[in-house]
């Protein structure tokens, strides 16, 4: 993919690795000429910005030269001479070479050159700068002359020895080794290559084709191996890349022929060893895959000769190539189709003359389109491989891998590597305190549970709600909680009698005296006693006549007008309604109630009530809440001080139905009327009313982030409790709430976290049908593998989707899955169509497989796959289709596809050694008497059951006709027909008509083509998005998505229906029915 370019007869060079941003240099190249003629030298330097979208550099400096260049080249010495830009050494002609401070051109400030020498005969052509020692610099030139600058001390240049070359050549390239810092080589057009050591000053190895037919124009070291280079021939006859390795320099090790014309240059990449890019006269560029010797990308031919290619160093799939047609261009080897900027330009165009209504797209020449192709590369570079990882898994599996280190010295060979799964557990407490309640839960012993867990409380509204818990378990419920609050009937009894005894007491002791009343009839009483104490006892009867006190005042009823006589009144006349407002206005609440009892119910309540309401003490409202028992307004005035007695209240009083409702109202006042010591009292109610969700809503509230101890707290109670209701209503009347369920599903991811899977399934509620709940479920049972072996796996929790529609891919399917499915679901059209870009193609046999025919149950509809026509795979359900690649070109087999394995006895079918005659879009049938069909009866053992000549000759009549539509593609006959009925409605001239009528016959090929099971995943998805655009009349989007459809599918299958689609779009839209 072109990522930028610019407009310069110039070479080329990098910014080092480590210098960002990425900068790009250019100088005016000595080898061309523009239409001006003019001779005048040029260096730029433009930063390479990714960000920005459009194809321009920008231009961060510029410097005239005294001359122009053959050789750019940018090193990272610093050595207190720069700020940390680099240097730029330029090689021009008349050996001159010229020295760049790169921080003075970026800034215009001080003066950029750093030192002019001219010490070479002829032109600078070879220049390149240590990688152990940046001050190091070596260059190259004609006469066989190669200096090596100390850019500490430029005076005089050393050399690596005497001129070995004879007679003396140019020096076409030189390169230091990349892992040994003192080994330099040299490149010659006599085709050989000198390999020089610095510490002894002379060529240690000569390398060179025998057939010296061998012109070299580039050199270059392998980046890992200290023992290889590659060399590159520039003569047309011999267009080689060579791989010698020195240990074998008898003949090169390996030999590179793609190019048809002579190399001009090579780069070796030094973020992948096995990539290298090359360049030749036959204006193409090829990135090698050295390890298996073929080509890995290409860019599309270019217009004229690439005589530089060079790798980024910092962006490793990045490299540029300078053209002697002036261009110098960036490209990136993860490549794709350049029709993303084709259709760039073209909205740039349509926006700039569109005003009002958009310009429909700009449709790209189909030959432009199929040149500029650039197919991705065959497999992932080294820069996006990684050498070492690490995953965790469901299960709390940890899974690594990482590569074998290996010698630089060694070729590297494919090895094994290893992947290992290790179990990581983080919380061990946390899996004890679970296995111990899960022990609980199946030996059923609870409630021993909730006794250790409350003794082992530290805090003592933890105790509490702990004992409360166990309550739960038991029977007697309510009385055991009033004990817990501090209420007990026994205790009360003991109280009570202790203090009437103590009073009793008290009324004992010697007493003031009383009225006259009451003496005078002790008085008398004595009196009368003493006067019979000694007389008879046949005299006793007489005693009871004379105990009436002689001194007395007989009682009176009041007659008067005043209450009191109003009161007696009543009470003759039987009035006790107005007795008893007599008695509440005079404030005789005793004898009001009396009255009121006498009368009934009614009275005595309203009687009760004007007491209530009159009477203020500490205890009236308590009185209040007993007699009236209004129990609702009581949760909800009572003062959040007495919760405890509010909460025995409703034990003590309120009914089983009404219970549960006003324990939570209580609990809810105290979360958010309270404190944080009530927000966790409040837990107390829930456990009371048996509200699991708002014990769990509670337990959150109380620990704003739960870790995953007070996680395991918060279940151990949530499933106490939950037991305590199974007891209570069975284990049908208890259902989780959203809360509880996202709690628990929590629980049980942590504690598959830490591997312990059995105990965690154990914990999902059995019969939740929350969608959260069957996945987690489902995922549980099948990552426990071999253990859950022979028991019935959960119900599958997603949709089944018929993915492919071959007729026989719904057997794929079940087989694949180990099952039959019980059902499919029609696959549901997508809301927006998105072309696939998966790198996964489609398995293209080599030979059409004729015996495919046998599992058709219409044999009219059988028909030779024509040469380009491929046939997708079945796919099973949760594979990705794989679409096709180009409009025109059916994309081509992958090596890594496993084929089906053949029966030993397999006969291929006889080869084709005719042309085939028809070439048409239009599908031929095969009518049952020709000659292809007589291989049917000469089916392989094992092959499914194919039908012979003499059957298909006896199948009946109407078993010719075409079969139906699957019932997820019916809906696209009825938009597309209904569609065209309208048109047809809609119409008025004739050549429109006919075209109308012509698509209904071309849209049959759609419908075969469906039935057949020979379109693409990709290309149904389409169609059914192009059927929802139709239905909505939006028929502009439908002619968009028809557009993205066919660019991306393969031009073989759709051209007998795509473009007759397009027509009646258009129709349509033009019409706007």
């Amino acid at each position: 993919m072109k990522l930028k370019e610019l407009e310069r007869p110039a070479v080329q060079a990098w910014s080092p690795a480590s210098q960002y941003p990425v900068y790009l240099a250019t100088g005016t190249s000595a080898q061309q000429l523009d239409a001006s003629f003019s001779t005048n030298g040029t260096l730029e330097i433009f930063e390479v910005d990714f960000r920005d979208p459009s194809l321009d550099l920008k231009c961060k400096g510029v410097l005239s030269a005294s001359s122009r260049f053959h050789k750019l080249i940018w090193g990272s010495f610093g050595n207190g001479l720069l700020e940390g830009s680099g240097v730029i050494a330029g090689g021009g002609d008349n050996g001159m070479l010229t020295l760049y401070n790169v921080t003075h051109i970026l800034s215009s400030g001080k003066e950029p050159v750093i030192v002019q020498r001219q010490k070479h005969m002829g032109a600078v052509r070879a220049l390149d700068f240590n990688p152990f020692q940046g001050n190091l610099l070596a260059s190259g030139a004609s006469n066989s002359e190669i200096f090596i600058w100390d850019l500490n001390n430029l005076s005089v240049p050393m050399t690596p020895g005497s001129k070995s070359q004879q007679p003396p050549e140019d020096i076409k390239a030189l390169s230091w080794n990349r892992q040994v810092q003192y080994i330099l080589s040299s490149a010659h057009p006599s085709g050989k290559a000198v390999v020089w050591d610095l510490r002894k000053n002379e060529p240690i190895i000569k390398v060179s084709d025998h057939s010296n037919r061998m012109h070299c124009s580039g050199l270059a070291w392998h980046p890992d191996i200290a023992t290889q280079l590659v060399l590159c021939s520039e003569d047309d006859c011999l267009p080689v890349i060579q791989l010698w390795d020195l240990r074998f320099a008898s003949s090169p090790l390996k030999v590179l022929e793609s190019h048809s014309r002579g190399i001009l240059s090579v780069s070796w990449s030094q973020a992948d060893a096995e990539l290298l890019l090359s360049s030749a006269k036959d204006n193409q560029v090829l990135c090698w895959n050295l390890g298996s010797s073929e080509v890995v990308y290409k860019l599309p031919t270019q217009s004229s000769w690439c005589f530089d290619v060079q790798w980024c160093p910092r962006d490793p799939p990045v490299f540029s190539a300078a053209s002697f047609d002036g261009w110098i261009s960036l490209y990136s080897v993860m490549g794709r189709s350049w029709e993303v900027q084709h259709m760039r330009q073209a909205d740039k165009i349509s926006s700039s003359f569109s005003k009002g209504q958009p310009l429909p797209p700009l449709q790209v020449p189909e030959q432009v389109a199929q040149a500029s192709l650039i197919p991705p590369l065959k497999k992932p570079p080294k820069w996006i491989r990684r050498p070492a990882g690490v995953s965790f898994a469901f299960g709390g599996k940890l899974v690594t891998f990482g590569l074998r280190s290996s010698p630089a010295h060694h070729v590297p060979q494919p090895c094994p590597r290893l992947v290992f799964i290790s179990q990581v557990t983080t919380e061990s407490e946390l899996l004890m305190w679970s296995t111990e309640l899960q022990k609980a839960l199946e030996s059923g012993n609870l409630l021993s549970y909730c006794q250790n867990k409350s003794q082992q409380a530290s805090l003592q509204s933890e105790k509490m709600l702990w004992q409360f818990l166990k309550v739960t378990l038991e029977q007697d419920s309510r009385m055991k909680f009033l004990k817990l609050l501090g209420y007990s009937k026994d205790e009360l009894q003991k109280k009570v009698a202790t203090w009437l005894k103590s009073d009793l007491g008290l009324r004992e002791s010697p007493q003031p005296k009383g009225n006259d009343l009451n003496s005078n009839t002790q008085q008398a009483f004595c009196s009368q006693a003493s006067k019979h104490t000694t007389e008879e006892a046949s005299a006793f009867s007489t005693f009871f006549d004379e105990l009436v006190p002689q001194n007395m005042t007989p009682w009176e009823i009041p007659i008067t007008e005043d209450a009191d006589g109003l009161l007696s009144q009543a009470l003759l006349l039987g009035e006790l309604g107005p007795a008893v407002e007599l008695c509440l206005q005079k404030e005789h609440f005793a004898d009001a109630i009396i009255l009121a009892q006498a009368v009934g119910t009614g009275l005595l309540k309203q009687t009760q009530e004007r007491y209530l309401a009159k009477k203020k003490t500490k205890i009236s409202s308590l009185l209040a809440w007993v007699v009236q028992k209004n129990w609702k307004d009581m949760v909800c005035t009572c003062s959040l001080k007495n919760w405890r007695e509010a909460l025995a209240l409703l034990l003590t009083y309120s009914s089983p139905e009404k219970f549960p409702e006003l324990c939570d109202i209580l609990g809810t006042r105290m979360e958010q009327e309270g404190s944080r010591a009530l927000t966790s009292e409040a837990r107390l109610c829930y456990v009371c009313s048996g509200s699991v969700e708002r014990l769990v809503e509670c337990g959150a509230k109380c620990h704003q982030a739960l870790s995953p101890m007070a996680l395991q707290d918060l279940m151990e109670k949530v499933i106490v409790l939950n037991r305590s209701l199974e007891l209570l209503q069975g284990p049908d009347g208890v259902s989780p709430g959203p809360a509880t369920t996202y709690r628990v599903t929590q629980y049980v991811n942590l504690l598959a976290s830490q591997g312990s899977l059995a105990a965690a399934m154990s914990f999902l509620p059995s019969d939740c049908a929350q969608l959260q709940v069957q996945q987690l479920k489902d995922r549980l049972f099948h990552a426990q593998g071999s253990a859950v072996l022979g028991q019935q796996p959960p119900p599958f929790p997603f949709p089944l989707i018929v993915v492919g529609a071959t007729p026989h891919s719904k057997e794929t399917s079940s087989h694949r899955l180990g099952s039959q499915p019980s059902h499919q679901v029609p696959t549901p059209r997508p809301r927006v169509f998105i072309p696939q870009s998966s790198l996964v193609m489609p398995l293209t046999p080599s030979h059409p497989n004729l015996h495919q025919g046998s599992r058709m149950q219409n044999i009219s509809d059988y028909r030779v796959p024509g040469p380009q026509e491929v046939q997708p795979l079945p796919l099973g359900p949760g594979m990705r289709p794989a679409p096709q690649d180009s409009w025109k070109d059916a994309p081509a087999p992958r090596r890594n596809l496993q084929r089906k394995k053949l029966p030993e006895t397999f006969m291929p079918p006889a080869p084709i050694t005719a042309p085939i005659m028809s070439l048409s879009p239009e599908p031929r049938r095969i009518l049952p008497s020709q000659p292809p069909l007589s291989s049917m009866s000469h089916a392989p053992p094992g092959a499914p059951g194919g039908l012979s000549l003499q059957q298909l000759q006896q199948l009946p009549p109407e078993k010719m006709e075409r079969k139906e539509l699957p019932p997820e593609h019916q809906s696209l006959k009825t938009s597309f027909e209904a569609l065209l009925q309208r048109c047809s409605l809609s119409a008025t001239d004739l050549k429109t008509k006919r075209k109308l009528d012509e698509a209904a016959q071309r849209l049959e090929y759609l419908y075969e083509k469906i039935c057949e099971g020979t379109l693409s995943p990709h290309v149904l998805a389409g169609l059914h998005e192009i059927a929802r655009c139709v239905d909505a009349g939006s028929f502009e989007q439908g002619l968009t998505v028809h557009a993205q459809v066919a660019g991306c599918s393969s031009f073989s299958e759709v051209s007998s229906f795509m473009p007759i689609l397009k027509a009646i779009l258009t129709i349509a839209h033009k019409l706007q029915i």
